[in-house]
C-alpha cells in the first residue's frame, strides 16, 4: 500500500515556532489550497527529475517522483505569484532553483571530492557554513557583523547541490568546499524567500521557522 509521508520534525518545528502546520499531498491542483494558507515550506526528500533542468539522469539520482515534482513546482509558482513567504529546505531549495531556471549537481561527492555533506546513510552529519554579512539569513541567525562572513554549524544530509543558480536568486551561505548552502529570492513580490541546503528541522535552532511564521503574520496583517 502506498503512503504519503513527511518526517514529523517538519510540522513539529512549525508548531513550535507558533504556526499551524498543514501537510499538502502531491495531488494535481493542490496549489489551489494555498488560498487558505499563509506561507509555504518546501521540505527535503528525493531527487528532482534532471530532465526538468535539461540534464540526463545519472545512476546516483534516486527516488524521483514526477507527481511530487509537478505538485511542488506548482505550489512554489503559485506561492511566489501570491506574495507568500517561502522557506525551502534541502530538496526544497533545489526545487526553487530548478523552478527559476537553475541546475543541480546530481552527485556532489564527484564535484567536491568528499562525502561530508552526507557522511552516514540514514542520519545527519554536521558542518559549518559561512553566512554572507548583511543578508536576511545573517539577520535571522543573529549574525550582525556587516564586514565579515560568520560561521554557523548546521545539520546536513544531501548528495546533490546547486550548480547554476536560478534567476532572481542570491547565494547567502557556503560550505568550506564552495557548495552553495543558502540563497534568497530577490523578487520584490516575495516578502520572505529563503532556502537552505541543510536541515534546520533536524536541529534545535528554530530561528528560520520563527522568522517564516513572523513574516506570514506580518503579510496577513500589515503592520502587525
Amino acid at each position: 500500500m502506498e503512503a504519503m509521508l513527511l518526517p514529523r520534525r517538519y510540522p513539529d518545528r512549525v508548531a513550535q515556532a507558533g504556526g499551524i502546520p498543514v501537510l499538502l499531498p502531491p495531488a494535481s491542483g493542490i496549489e489551489d489550497a494555498l488560498s487558505r494558507m499563509d506561507c509555504l515550506v518546501l521540505s527535503g526528500g528525493g531527487d528532482i527529475d534532471p530532465a526538468r533542468y535539461g540534464a540526463q539522469r545519472r545512476p546516483e539520482t534516486a527516488a524521483v517522483r514526477e507527481d511530487r515534482d509537478a505538485a511542488e513546482l506548482a505550489l512554489f509558482e503559485t506561492a511566489l505569484a501570491a506574495g507568500m513567504p517561502i522557506l525551502g529546505i534541502c530538496r526544497g531549495m533545489q526545487l526553487i532553483n530548478v523552478a527559476l531556471g537553475g541546475s543541480l549537481h546530481q552527485h556532489l561527492p564527484d564535484v567536491v571530492g568528499h562525502d561530508e555533506h552526507a557522511p552516514k546513510p540514514g542520519t545527519f552529519g554536521s558542518h559549518e557554513v559561512a553566512v554572507a554579512p548583511g543578508s536576511r539569513l545573517a539577520e535571522i541567525l543573529g549574525h550582525t557583523d556587516l564586514k565579515v562572513q560568520e560561521a554557523a554549524d548546521v545539520p546536513t544530509h544531501h548528495h546533490q547541490g546547486i550548480n547554476r543558480l536560478g534567476s532572481g536568486l542570491t547565494a547567502t551561505a557556503w560550505a568550506a568546499d564552495g557548495t552553495v548552502e543558502a540563497f534568497e529570492l530577490d523578487q520584490p513580490e516575495c516578502p520572505f524567500g529563503v532556502a537552505v541546503q541543510w536541515h534546520p528541522e533536524a536541529g534545535d535552532d528554530l530561528r528560520l521557522f520563527t522568522a517564516l511564521v513572523h513574516s506570514a503574520r506580518t503579510v496577513r496583517t500589515p503592520g502587525g
